[in-house]
């Protein structure tokens, strides 16, 4: 049962990382069909071109969980860590309702507004397989600010971009390089 959890946290890596490599072996494969062999494959760039999107909706959702969202913050630095967190989860609530409704559409225009006969140009199935990326990956991405808004909130932990740079640090150790009669830094 604990495998099972594993994988249901980390759906979206796993989409993402199996489409990419997917994605990037179909593109090399042509790439090399065309070069070396002379000859195109149509459906290898039509269906590159659908998992890149797929790809893109996963990993933004991806993104979320790991609370990578780009952010404007510069006016919470005067602020105690604990306001942030509340001013960051009543910001989530609009990203959440822009969720919740494009969901809504996404899922309205996928069985109802689409023309039945919409189909892929060289593979020739329906593009509803394409747009059912939309609502699934909208709906993983709200579940995932809602675990990352509790983990902050109700459970107190710190979750911040793994990316995130902080210039002050940099500073820091820029400055105490220069200090270094040596110049060694740190």
């Amino acid at each position: 049962m604990r495998g099972f959890w594993y994988v249901v946290n980390n759906i979206e890596s796993f989409v993402s990382r199996a489409l990419l490599l997917t994605f990037v072996c179909l593109l090399f494969t042509q790439i090399v069909a065309r070069e070396v062999f002379g000859f195109s494959i149509s459906w290898i760039e039509e269906l590159s071109v659908y998992m890149f999107v797929w790809f893109v909706f996963f990993g933004a959702s991806h993104a979320a969980k790991m609370g990578a969202h780009n952010r404007v913050t510069f006016q919470f630095r005067m602020l105690p860590a604990k306001v942030v967190r509340y001013i960051e989860a009543f910001a989530d609530l609009f990203w959440i309702s822009f969720n919740v409704y494009f969901i809504y559409l996404a899922i309205d225009f996928i069985f109802n507004r689409m023309n039945r006969f919409q189909s892929s140009q060289t593979m020739g199935f329906h593009l509803s397989y394409v747009y059912i990326a939309l609502p699934i990956a909208f709906t993983l991405m709200t579940i995932r600010i809602l675990q990352v808004n509790y983990r902050r909130i109700v459970v107190g932990e710190d979750v911040t971009d793994p990316d995130k740079i902080d210039l002050d640090e940099i500073r820091d150790e820029m400055q105490r390089g220069h200090d270094d009669p040596n110049g060694r830094v740190g």
